[in-house]
């Protein structure tokens, strides 16, 4: 029976190593609104969180309010949500507060690929967002607080309970590439490696080695970011 357990053991940790993979100029492909579709993202993080940084890449041709990240606790659905409510509009939510970044809307003007990376810290309370490897001046809130490494993270909707409660008016409709999350405040000098597909170290969402599982109606295909030119 112990040597059952130990091999039953070995082949949880290799089917876990197995699901990780290398997601390179690949695409989740969100072809329609929905109450169920969505990415499953499972990270490597065993301590509370007191500061992170996301990035990603993301392309719609949405105009009403959509979630792109969400990370939900067994004790508060909304510890971190990236929010887009309208097309120049940014919220990030950290535990029972928000703030909001509003930028012009000539930066957006048609549907494009945005890079997006937001950080927040827990001895100062400061949220960073960058939008295209450009920063906007700094916000802050819940200084002092704690985020729990228990979590449900989820890709393209959001979370009104752990795991579930989606609402289709909610959801992401497009691609996103390229999310990173580290479990720090990326220095100025990493932001920009990131925007210039760098990877500064130790990520614990890590699209070169990505833990997931897609749920629905949820399609992984090749970039199509390249530009056609005439020959």
């Amino acid at each position: 029976m112990k040597t059952l357990h130990i091999f039953l053991f070995l082949l949880v940790n290799l089917l876990q190593s197995l699901a990780q993979e290398d997601l390179d100029k690949k695409v989740f492909i969100f072809p329609e609104s929905s109450n169920t579709s969505h990415v499953l993202l499972k990270p490597s993080l065993a301590q509370p969180l007191t500061g992170f940084t996301i990035c990603l890449w993301s392309y719609t041709d949405m105009t009403r309010a959509h979630t792109l990240f969400s990370y939900a606790t067994k004790t508060n659905d909304n510890e971190i949500v990236i929010f887009k409510s309208k097309p120049n509009e940014y919220s990030l939510y950290v535990g029972t507060s928000d703030v909001l970044f509003i930028f012009p809307e000539h930066m957006t003007a048609k549907p494009s690929w945005e890079h997006i990376c937001m950080s927040w810290e827990s001895s100062t309370g400061l949220v960073e967002f960058w939008l295209d490897g450009q920063p906007l001046p700094r916000n802050g809130m819940m200084k002092g607080h704690r985020i729990s490494p228990e979590a449900s993270i989820v890709l393209g909707q959001d979370q009104d309970a752990f795991g579930s409660g989606f609402d289709i008016n909610q959801s992401f409709v497009g691609e996103i590439r390229d999310v990173y999350m580290w479990d720090r405040v990326l220095s100025e000098n990493e932001m920009c490696l990131v925007w210039g597909n760098s990877v500064p170290p130790s990520p614990v969402i890590d699209w070169k080695a990505l833990n997931y599982v897609i749920r629905d109606y949820i399609i992984l295909k090749p970039s199509l970011s390249s530009v056609c030119r005439a020959g």
